[in-house]
């Protein structure tokens, strides 16, 4: 069973005399890789300014188009969001402790609209529209700030993120991973094998094996750490992937269908609406629409 992904424990460092971290990649990642699936106690805003890719959070599973921000509670299980096919112009990424600012710090009563959109990320929050443009903007900012400077800004980021309506929350239903450090070896195996074979069928027994666990076991297992039926989660996964191909590839709805693991195309429009209330067709007719709205007009910058 080859699983050779860092500890999904990840250890986050700071710079010397600072409290947060900010980190930011003018070039794409060149990783060929998979982003290895990890969680911290840190919370993390994430700004991928332009390029698509996946976005695997908790058990959610979407794929983002032109750039990304996000914010990520402690402990909830995320991958990266860029490597070497996503395209994006930058990444810029904060991550903090709750208490960076002392234990008490968000108790303070003008800090309880920040405290309010903290607990909301720990169901992972995506932001859009005009906020994802303009927090973003700031964020690629914040790296050339003094250290005062960053710790004001980014509380007014927070408080930015706060105000703003242009959000969804990413794990509706709640987050239901169970995190413990005799899991993370068996969530990786379980990962790594769904992305490299979601293509082709997966039997419940193949996963039992693989887990050292009886079909039922493994069924319970799953379901009690990601809050779905591992059916779904496939699916899902597949799905996502099938929009990264609408999007970027030019075959057919039955071609996608089969290069995403589907082999009945009305099972796989089904699911499809089902997940994103769109069929195939109109969610790539959208994004060619947006791809139009966006572009400059001739002659403009």
């Amino acid at each position: 069973m080859p699983n050779s992904r860092k500890p999904a424990l990840e250890k986050v460092s700071n710079e010397i005399g600072s409290s947060f971290s900010v980190k930011h990649y003018n070039e794409p990642s060149p990783n060929e890789k998979p982003p290895f699936w990890h969680f911290h106690p840190e919370i993390e805003m994430v700004y991928v300014k332009g390029g698509s890719g996946k976005r695997h959070i908790g058990n959610h599973l979407s794929y983002y188009q032109n750039g990304d921000l996000v914010l990520i509670g402690s402990m909830l299980p995320h991958t990266g969001f860029t490597d070497r096919l996503t395209g994006n112009e930058s990444e810029t990424i904060i991550q903090f402790n709750q208490d960076c600012f002392g234990k008490d710090f968000f108790e303070l009563d003008e800090m309880q609209e920040i405290k309010q959109l903290l607990q909301r990320a720990k169901a992972g929050i995506a932001f859009y529209g005009q906020a994802k443009e303009e927090i973003g903007a700031r964020m690629e900012k914040l790296v050339y700030l003094d250290k005062f400077a960053k710790v004001i800004e980014l509380l007014c980021l927070l408080q930015d993120m706060a105000w703003t309506e242009e959000y969804a929350i990413l794990n509706a239903d709640g987050y239901a991973f169970e995190v413990e450090s005799s899991d993370n070896d068996r969530i990786n195996i379980i990962y790594d094998f769904v992305q490299a074979n979601f293509h082709r069928a997966i039997p419940l027994d193949e996963m039992a094996q693989i887990t050292n666990m009886t079909v039922p076991s493994f069924c319970r297992y799953f379901k009690r750490i990601s809050g779905k039926k591992f059916t779904r989660f496939v699916n899902e996964f597949r799905i996502v992937h099938a929009c990264k191909l609408l999007t970027e590839q030019q075959l057919s709805i039955s071609n996608i269908s089969f290069e995403s693991g589907f082999n009945n195309i009305s099972h796989f429009n089904r699911l499809f609406r089902d997940l994103t209330t769109k069929s195939p067709s109109e969610y790539r007719k959208q994004f060619v629409k947006v791809l139009h709205d966006t572009e400059p007009l001739d002659g403009t910058n």
